[in-house]
């Protein structure tokens, strides 16, 4: 469907959207899948209304950074496939793929959210590298807040390979019932500022109207890890601070529909 920019602006200065929401209002359904790979030792799929996004956890046994001697090391990748919208093509990641994966790499590391020493196995010759891969399925708007909850039900499900006692090879068709060491459990919520309105989940064609944007990763006792902020225009004290307070009610929102779909 083809929306006039125009409408959409006029619609958030009334406190309106196309599709009927309030704007702190997310899309149905959501949906959290897990287990959904047994190639990966956890993985994801979650839908929020039309976006759908996976995400997968490999732990792989690497030599440590050598000014992290006794820890273990986070990667997080994302590809935006063409498959999920027109826009993307195959090849190198391109701007956008890099900002979801340092979105949502940042909530994660700033918020320390994996003891990164407990999957030291040898201090600085060997420890558990974890590896997140999102992957876009269908692409209907606000893929932060999406790749975010899909890469922490992804992680919510690993479980450590089985690891040979004698000759430390792995068997990856195997797992056991060690679960990663979470300590926190972060969730990235983005809040966008159209016409100078407040708006959550946006859909595509909100998207490209939108002024700025704030990203907010909060943990579940509404901690901030990370923000991150997107768009031209600028945004005052305040907007940040209504923000910031919407995140995290929003946040504690979607930490209650992945607790409870997970049971």
């Amino acid at each position: 469907m083809i929306v006039n920019q125009n409408t959409i602006k006029d619609l958030a200065s009334k406190q309106m959207r196309i599709d009927g929401r309030a704007l702190t209002e997310y899309r149905k359904p959501i949906l959290v899948e897990t287990n959904i790979s047994w190639t990966a030792e956890g993985s994801a799929r979650v839908q929020v209304g039309e976006t759908v996004v996976m995400a997968g956890v490999k732990l792989s046994l690497e030599k440590p950074y050598n000014d992290t001697p006794d820890e273990g090391g986070i990667m997080i990748n994302a590809e935006l496939t063409p498959l999920s919208s027109a826009e993307y093509e195959s090849g190198p990641p391109g701007i956008k793929a890099i900002e979801l994966s340092r979105v949502t790499d940042r909530g994660i590391r700033e918020a320390k959210a994996i003891d990164m020493k407990k999957l030291c196995v040898e201090p600085g010759e060997k420890a558990w590298f974890v590896i997140i891969d999102i992957v876009t399925i269908n692409d209907a708007g606000n893929l932060f807040d999406v790749a975010g909850l899909a890469t922490l039900a992804a992680l919510k499900s690993a479980r450590f390979p089985v690891v040979d006692t004698e000759t430390g090879a792995i068997d990856y068709k195997k797992k056991t019932d060690q679960p990663l060491p979470l300590t926190k459990e972060p969730l990235p919520v983005t809040v966008y500022k159209i016409n100078g309105n407040l708006v959550i989940d946006p859909t595509v064609e909100e998207e490209q109207v939108y002024e700025a944007r704030l990203t907010v990763a909060t943990d579940d006792k509404g901690t901030i890890s990370a923000m991150q902020k997107g768009g031209t225009e600028s945004l005052s004290i305040d907007e940040i601070s209504m923000m910031i307070d919407l995140a995290q009610e929003k946040a504690t929102f979607l930490r209650g529909e992945l607790d409870k779909q997970l049971q």
